[in-house]
């Protein structure tokens, strides 16, 4: 081959897997879903661990009046030499209060303020350090008795597209 001709970016490929692989990988998974579903009994059957070994679970009464909240579990994951940073965001309390209807925004202002967070750290001066606590992936656990999950599939729907609820969305949504 001429040297003349040879730039170099066909080994670019290789480059970026090798560093990928080296650096680790993150991913954030969000579960979402009334208490029972086996949300945790899914999360610890895929990754083949037991992220939720300290959990302490709520009685009935203790249920009725908790509110949604957003809790992380972190653990790192090592396969064939392949690390992976796995963040499990919980939500303890989503759908679990008589009324429902505003149960889908605390959800939807943490995943906001994730990806706002994220722009913040890429457009600074320094980028070497990244860390990407976004949510890739949100497994949202629908009940089989079906009440109630009208409202809070609005956190997952694109506007306009919760027909039914008797709340459907103004304006321009997502097509």
């Amino acid at each position: 081959m001429d040297d003349k001709e040879y730039v170099g970016f066909a080994t670019l490929p290789n480059q970026v897997h090798r560093k990928s692989v080296k650096k680790g990988f993150d991913f954030t998974l969000m579960v979402a879903g009334e208490s029972g579903l086996g949300k945790s009994t899914l999360v610890n059957s895929l990754f083949l661990t037991d992220l939720y070994r300290d959990r302490k679970l709520l009685g009935a009464e203790e249920r009725i009046v908790q509110t949604v909240e957003i809790t992380k579990h972190a653990v790192d994951i090592e396969e064939k030499g392949v690390r992976l940073r796995l963040t499990i965001v919980d939500t303890p309390g989503f759908g679990d209060a008589v009324n429902n209807t505003e149960c889908w925004k605390p959800v939807a202002e943490y995943i906001d303020q994730q990806f706002e967070q994220y722009f913040r750290d890429e457009s600074g001066l320094n980028r070497k350090n990244i860390q990407d606590n976004r949510v890739h992936c949100c497994l949202y656990f629908i009940s089989p008795f079906g009440h109630g999950y009208g409202p809070s599939l609005r956190l997952l729907a694109p506007l306009g597209a919760v027909k039914g609820t008797g709340q459907e969305h103004q304006g321009q949504g997502c097509h």
